[in-house]
């Protein structure tokens, strides 16, 4: 299921490369939206892409919490006589940290940082694998083959994997080389799939049930290589947290005319670390946020928006039915599939914890 997944969100990725080739005013994943269904589509595949961004910068703060409440756990706060706890209170202080990375209108020198995140990627998978072989842990744990209860949390997880195609079409058209973009995909695909099924089944190997949402927390405590682990995670949010709402902020101002007013831009931009804040606070549960971010959000970014964009543009030079076109049809069913129950299923399992 999970290279299945995989496989689909890398053809699709493909089609969003066709759709682009059809027009040279095509270079975002709105314009392929208009190309295909006009303003509406525009709104939608915008709507969807800004929201999948939003939800990201919300599963970040709950992870920051999550992490740094494993790094610190008798922690606690008080503010003005009010105690906090130490998970909320730290995802307050991320948030405050956070905050002045968002006020700038250039992010390239974040962006150069936010490279780091492949190096600590590599970093964490290590770590967690020298903490089972050599810190005691072992992989010896052994569980249930499937669990079918879980099928649709595990769809939604995989989809939000896989769900970069808001920034395939920028990343496309920025290439100096177009004719490799297939195979600097097909390669980043390969390399993900590989690194993410490996960590899940050293996870897995690990700790068997009682693996928690995220890895590193169960890693044991006051342990070199697991305090690596730990702070290699803490790294991606801090560098990418304003690359995820900038682009929601620069909507924004560009739809109410604003953009050279920098106060009412620097308001904007708090008032989406305020609400996420919020949001993150009231709902702290990783997995389930995550899985419904990857169901309803990025399911439909990642599958069903790329074939119904690519049908409709090919529609207009070629009426004839064909393989690729019952291909697309079958991934538009799978994709309102992982939508309809992924998302019902993800919303009952946070209404249930809240």
């Amino acid at each position: 299921m999970f290279t299945t997944i995989a496989v689909i969100c890398f053809y699709t990725g493909i089609l969003l490369q066709r759709c682009i080739d059809s027009s040279s005013l095509v270079k975002t994943y709105p314009d392929i939206g208009e190309l295909a269904f006009g303003r509406k589509g525009r709104i939608i595949v915008a709507i969807f892409m800004y929201l999948e961004l939003y939800l990201v910068a919300i599963d970040f703060m709950i992870l920051e919490g999550d992490n740094l409440e494993k790094l610190f756990p008798s922690v606690d706060f008080h503010v003005a006589g009010v105690k906090i706890g130490g998970k909320q209170g730290f995802v307050l202080i991320f948030s405050l940290l956070v905050l002045p990375t968002t006020w700038f209108r250039s992010l390239s020198a974040l962006a150069y940082v936010s490279v780091g995140g492949i190096v600590a990627s590599v970093v964490l998978i290590a770590a967690v694998i020298w903490v089972g072989a050599f810190d005691g842990v072992g992989f010896h744990e052994r569980g249930v083959l499937v669990h079918w209860a879980g099928i649709p949390t595990a769809m939604s997880l995989y989809s939000f994997c896989f769900s970069g195609h808001a920034v395939f079409p920028m990343i496309y058209t920025g290439m100096s080389n177009r004719k490799m973009f297939p195979t600097v995909l097909l390669l980043c695909f390969i390399i993900c799939t590989l690194s993410y099924g490996l960590m899940g089944v050293v996870g897995y190997l690990m700790y068997g049930e009682s693996l928690k949402s995220q890895v590193t927390l169960n890693l044991p405590s006051r342990n070199l290589s697991s305090s690596i682990a730990i702070y290699t995670t803490l790294i991606n949010p801090f560098t990418k947290f304003a690359l995820l709402v900038t682009p929601i902020a620069e909507a924004i101002e560009d739809t109410l005319h604003v953009g050279k007013n920098k106060a009412v831009s620097v308001s904007i931009r708090t008032s989406l670390v305020v609400s996420t804040t919020i949001v993150a606070l009231v709902v702290p549960y990783f997995a389930y946020a995550v899985a419904l971010t990857g169901s309803f959000l990025s399911g439909t970014a990642t599958m069903l928006l790329p074939c119904a964009c690519y049908l409709k543009i090919r529609s207009r030079t070629c009426r004839k039915v064909g393989f690729e076109q019952v291909v697309c049809v079958g991934i538009i069913v799978v994709g309102v599939g992982l939508v309809v129950v992924g998302t019902s299923s993800s919303l009952k399992q946070i209404i249930q914890s809240l």
